[in-house]
């Protein structure tokens, strides 16, 4: 007697409390009803299947691949705009990706890899606050054979080479340069119009590996302008509000500030709206720079409010991490050199904000990149990074931060920079770099 399906087996998906039970106990972000719909009927019925023919369960696969993103926060507007990022790159390469909100909480991302690690997936990309759980998830990845990259908070002298082939790479913007660029930029405001003067800093998450190398590159560029001081600082952990409340603190111990350091553009965010609640105009009375080049940020140096930003465009460390994961779940291999990246960061004003605004903000929905010839695997001969894309100096990167006792470098990074293999790297992928940065989107059509 032929088996058949027994429709009773199945949830009842045509209501739609069911279908956000089932998305909420599964914690699902940047997937519809529709296609959740789609994959948990398709998963069922190949599951009942197999059990009616007596054989395996089996899973929905998808061409491209499974992958999880944990996000720092979402909170903040730069994950907003990588998640974005991530989710095209996900879509362009068949695979699906879910996104896991963080909460500025390292324990609760090594609850949710778990958690990834136990549903299948093939790759994760991991944002994460700080070090506190790097190296615990990057010895998980490589005993579960699945692949792990990684971007800016990291246990600095902690290396993919130190956990295994899995972690496949961490890779940030080259920050020391990116920050010292941008502090030069309040400090000639500073300059030309009050011909020096007393500035501030508001940080973020303290300790964090970022956060250490963006206060050395603005410490390095305020050696060259003896005449801008810089009286004191305080942590605004990232975000909007708390940065707000670090300014206020600040305003009231420092009544003559004329320039701010904001160490990144939410911050500096909250940083203009505490300015302007004391009655000081941003972009007038006091200049201000900030980091990353989110969508605020570009809007408020159009504005006038904000001087200046190091844009590395969130949306590309999003793709780029998710076109890694898609590369190394499909076979291809990385050098020593490919493993720890840095990719460069524009310093944005209002000289060259409108194009940033064309292609990354006011785009009619024209995706910034071509995810597709970020892969080496879709486009083995004329791949493009699509940013300027090198191998990372740990000195650069880490330096000034104590070694943990006992450290020596990475045989592998050594053997790499010793017979010229980095240089090689840094050379090739600079070859391959056709589509600028700061050009036209490539999927613009005409």
């Amino acid at each position: 007697m032929a088996k058949r399906l027994d429709p009773r087996w199945f949830p009842n998906f045509t209501d739609k409390a069911v279908i956000d039970k089932h998305m909420g106990e599964l914690d699902v972000h940047g997937v519809s009803r529709r296609e959740f719909l789609a994959l948990a009927s398709y998963g069922a019925i190949a599951s009942v299947t197999a059990a009616a023919l007596g054989m395996p369960a089996v899973a929905a696969a998808d061409a491209g691949g499974r992958i999880a993103h944990l996000v720092m926060t979402q909170r903040l507007e730069y994950c907003v705009n990588a998640d974005a990022g991530a989710q095209q790159a996900a879509k362009a390469l068949d695979m699906r990706l879910t996104s896991l909100d963080g909460q500025l909480n390292s324990e609760r991302q090594l609850n949710q890899f778990e958690e990834e690690l136990a549903a299948g997936v093939k790759g994760v990309m991991l944002h994460a606050p700080g070090g506190g759980s790097i190296r615990r998830i990057a010895q998980l990845a490589n005993k579960n054979k699945v692949y792990l990259d990684n971007t800016w908070g990291t246990l600095p002298w902690f290396t993919p080479f130190d956990a295994g082939d899995y972690y496949t790479m961490y890779a940030v913007p080259e920050e020391f340069s990116a920050e010292r660029g941008v502090t030069e930029e309040v400090c000639k405001a500073v300059m030309a119009k009050y011909g020096g003067g007393s500035i501030v800093g508001v940080t973020g998450v303290p300790g964090n590996s970022t956060d250490l190398i963006r206060s050395r590159g603005r410490d390095d560029a305020l050696k060259r302008y003896p005449k801008v001081k810089l009286v004191g600082e305080l942590p605004g952990n990232w975000n909007r509000e708390d940065s707000q409340k670090a300014m206020d603190a600040l305003i009231a111990r420092y009544p003559k500030i004329v320039g701010v350091i904001a160490q990144n553009d939410d911050v500096a965010d909250g940083c203009m709206a505490a300015l302007r609640a004391a009655g000081m105009g941003p972009g007038k009375d006091v200049f201000l720079c900030g980091a990353d080049g989110t969508t605020r940020g570009a809007e408020a140096i159009k504005d006038g409010a904000l001087l200046a930003t190091s844009a590395n465009v969130p949306a590309y460390m999003g793709g780029l991490l998710a076109t890694r994961l898609y590369d190394v779940i499909h076979g291809w291999r990385p050098r020593a050199s490919e493993r720890m990246m840095n990719w460069r960061s524009v310093t944005m004003t209002r000289v060259n904000v409108d194009a940033y605004l064309r292609r990354y903000v006011k785009n009619g929905g024209v995706e910034p990149f071509d995810y597709r010839k970020m892969s080496k695997v879709v486009h083995p001969k004329d791949w493009d990074p699509q940013a300027e894309l090198f191998p990372m100096d740990i000195d650069l990167e880490w330096g000034g931060i104590p070694k943990p006792q006992g450290w020596t470098y990475p045989a592998p990074y050594l053997r790499a920079r010793e017979s010229g293999e980095a240089k090689a790297v840094r050379e090739e992928y600079a070859a391959h770099y056709k589509i600028k940065f700061f050009g036209p989107s490539p999927m613009k059509k005409g």
